[in-house]
């Protein structure tokens, strides 16, 4: 069943919202949940379109443009042959899977002047919104009387998979996707549809010079001067149909593509977001927030600093081994940091005592008749936070330095061991999986990882759980994790492609020779330690789902007109607010936009985050800004702020005005403000945004593309 606005649900007891007041608010909007008060406090922002133009899935709409780009990105279809622009970061990995010693588009960026020329990126996926259902009655009917929360979680599982395979069954079509996901902590359940294209191809990426201006310095900083942005085109059948790639697809005819301003914005001005964001924790009690900091945002902070160290001065040393690690450099550094900022806002804004304050109301409230339901809720939830936080921590370590991250051997090794024994297609499809893993991994620079990682692993393990892990490097190599690694790299198939990739075809590679390989002893013990600490947190899962559940709900109980929007969970949603700067601190005060004058003055011949080709530096020198120039401030405007509440997934995201027309792209957060996705910050927290008319800039003066700029509907 599709949703518009008209035929939005009102929230009720559990999910009612009170009324608003015109300022932005932290609210990542479930589009189809738009009630009277939202509507009203974005008219009374500035927004001019009929709810039904926004948002349906009955009729062409403003929401109809906005996709899921790859797997943890936004984008925003801008023609009527299926052009999408998002991020540079986003179109990262793509773009480095393209990229070679002599067609480095990483470096040079990537121009297509043809349809022929656009390349097609194996994997990539763009989806589209279908279809969205309100389940939860149908779920909360079939419920058996479950005996505990996790009787009630398997239950609804079980339930929610042959809802997914009745829905598969009618729908007959390999290229829908449905997935049933909860939000409200568990109290509401929707079940949504996309349409997956898989026929995506590049269309241009500007230099990274241009693309990651900054790099890790700017990375969630205000100025900023970043062009990210990447544009690329969905494919389908000539039925236009979603397809897996073939030659004689055609570009998509989308059912709407978004206008592109070349108008611009002022300070005031409405602005929202539309787009996928991936998780919030805005409901977390307190000691889930110190958990959080100490147990998982420290343990990444230690481990992806070493590792990134060593990536980091082996990618300026060689080319092809900043082509090869460029994008998993990018990926580990961009969360690295946010939890840096996390932490540092968390303390600044005093969060925690916040918290604390929301669980002293409740905790006096659940002790009157009407709250006594939830008196156990604070109590259980304390002591399940507090019971697995050593354990959490332990797990994080051993994810981020042998397990998932850190050092990149002991995972190949167990995917390695999963290929054997493996036959006909399911073997093809490994040893394809297997290469694509080994195009962009070198064994000589993991070798100065891996003993890095276990020095920082030892620190968080007790004497009796290092044995597991540590009992042969300190028996043999008395302890030297140095020497230990010489004798894995030297000894081991696992880091060499040609050893592995042979015995797997021929078959001579066996589970007996792989167990008594050391990189796969070495995953072994990792994974056998992950089992155990994985045992001991799960007695807690029960108390934390419970008590996640009826926390929310006895705070909406409690205070019915208080606006609580669902956490993010990577589905479509709304923010809206004003284009705006900010003060993050006394005497300081932050305008809303930059300008090419920032690039220069920040320009730094030879650096790898600061260079820029000299051409561009020409054209930005000339000041020659044309049609793209802001005819209120006589500039050419490259990034800008806006109080929209944001987070990971919203990458890409169009930022539309109050025609909703698109002005920019959203990709970052402001540093101040890193705690937002636990709390909003109404006078910190900013989305940043590069201006959709520096894009064209970009594209038409540096690319020499007009073509591009063609396909627009420009306004």
């Amino acid at each position: 069943m599709a949703f518009s606005i008209k035929k939005s649900l009102m929230l009720g007891a559990v999910l009612a919202f009170g009324g608003l007041t015109a300022h932005a608010d932290k609210g990542m909007w479930l589009l189809n949940e738009l009630n009277k008060a939202n509507l009203e406090q974005m008219k009374e922002l500035g927004f001019r379109l009929a709810p039904d133009s926004l948002y349906s899935l009955d009729k062409p709409s403003v929401a109809n443009s906005v996709v899921i780009f790859g797997r943890g990105c936004t984008g925003v279809t801008v023609s009527k042959q299926g052009l999408i622009m998002t991020n540079h970061h986003c179109g990262y990995s793509a773009i480095q899977s393209q990229s070679s010693v002599d067609h480095d588009y990483l470096r040079d960026g990537f121009v297509s002047h043809s349809f022929r020329e656009e390349l097609p990126i194996e994997g990539l996926t763009v989806k589209y919104l279908s279809a969205t259902q309100d389940v939860t009655a149908a779920i909360e009917a079939k419920l058996r009387k479950p005996k505990s929360e996790m009787e009630r979680l398997s239950q609804i599982s079980k339930i929610m998979d042959q809802m997914i395979k009745k829905e598969n069954k009618r729908l007959k079509n390999e290229h829908k996707e449905v997935i049933i996901v909860p939000y409200y902590a568990g109290n509401k359940y929707y079940m949504i549809t996309y349409d997956v294209f898989k026929d995506v191809r590049m269309v241009f990426a500007p230099p990274s010079s241009i693309g990651k201006f900054g790099g890790d310095t700017d990375n969630w900083m205000w100025p900023r001067h970043t062009g990210d942005f990447s544009v690329f085109r969905v494919y389908a059948s000539k039925d236009n149909k979603p397809s897996l790639y073939h030659k004689d697809n055609v570009p998509y005819r989308p059912l709407y593509s978004a206008t592109v301003s070349a108008e611009g914005y002022h300070a005031g001005d409405y602005a929202m977001t539309i787009g996928f964001p991936g998780s919030t924790e805005r409901y977390i009690p307190s000691w889930g927030i110190e958990n959080r900091m100490e147990n998982e945002n420290a343990v990444m902070i230690d481990a992806r600093g070493v590792k990134q160290a060593i990536w980091r001065k082996a990618m300026d040393a060689d080319q092809a081994t900043r082509i090869k690690y460029s994008d998993k450099y990018a990926r580990s550094s961009n969360y690295w940091k946010n939890s840096i900022g996390m932490n540092r806002g968390l303390e600044r804004l005093r969060v925690l005592d916040r918290k604390r304050a929301e669980e002293a109301e409740f905790a006096a409230w659940t002790k009157t008749a009407a709250g006594s339901a939830y008196a156990e809720v604070l109590p259980r939830l304390e002591q399940a936070y507090k019971g697995r936080g050593a354990d959490r921590r332990k797990l994080m370590a051993l994810n981020e330095t042998l397990m998932r991250g850190g050092t990149e051997v002991a995972p190949l090794a167990a995917r390695v061991r999963y290929a054997i024994g493996l036959k006909g297609e399911q073997l093809s499809s490994a040893i394809e999986a297997l290469q694509k893993t080994y195009k962009d991994y070198l064994p000589s620079l993991d070798r100065k990882v891996l003993p890095a990682m276990l020095d920082v692993l030892r620190k968080y393990l007790t004497a009796e759980e290092a044995k597991v892990i540590f009992a042969q490097i300190d028996s043999e190599f008395a302890g030297n994790t140095e020497a230990y690694a010489e004798y894995v790299f030297k000894n081991s198939i696992v880091p060499y492609e040609n050893k592995v990739i042979e015995g797997l075809k021929s078959g001579s590679l066996t589970i007996e020779q792989l167990n008594s390989d050391p990189a796969m002893k070495l995953s072994a013990s990792a994974s056998d330690l992950s089992h155990e600490v994985r045992s001991r947190l799960r007695k807690y899962d029960e108390d934390l789902s419970w008590g996640d559940r009826l926390y929310f709900a006895g705070r909406q109980q409690m205070n019915p007109e208080r606006q609580m929007p669902s956490d993010a969970n990577f589905t479509m949603r709304l923010s809206y607010g004003s284009i705006k700067g900010y003060s993050p601190s006394d005497a300081v005060r932050y305008s809303y936009f930059t300008s090419p004058r920032g690039i220069l003055e920040k320009y730094k011949p030879g650096s790898v985050e600061f260079d820029l080709k000299p051409e561009f530096v020409e054209l930005l020198k000339k000041g020659d800004w044309g049609r793209w120039v802001d005819k209120q401030t006589k500039k050419l405007q490259v990034a800008f702020l806006s109080n929209n509440d944001i987070t990971g997934g919203n990458s890409g995201s169009p930022v539309f005005d109050r025609d909703g027309r698109v002005i920019g792209l959203a990709f970052d957060g402001n540093w101040e403000a890193m705690s937002g996705d636990i709390e909003f910050e109404p006078a910190l927290q900013r989305t940043i945004s590069v201006d959709i008319r520096y894009v064209l800039f970009v594209i038409e003066r540096w690319g020499k593309c007009p073509r591009l700029i063609e396909e627009l509907e420009l306004k």
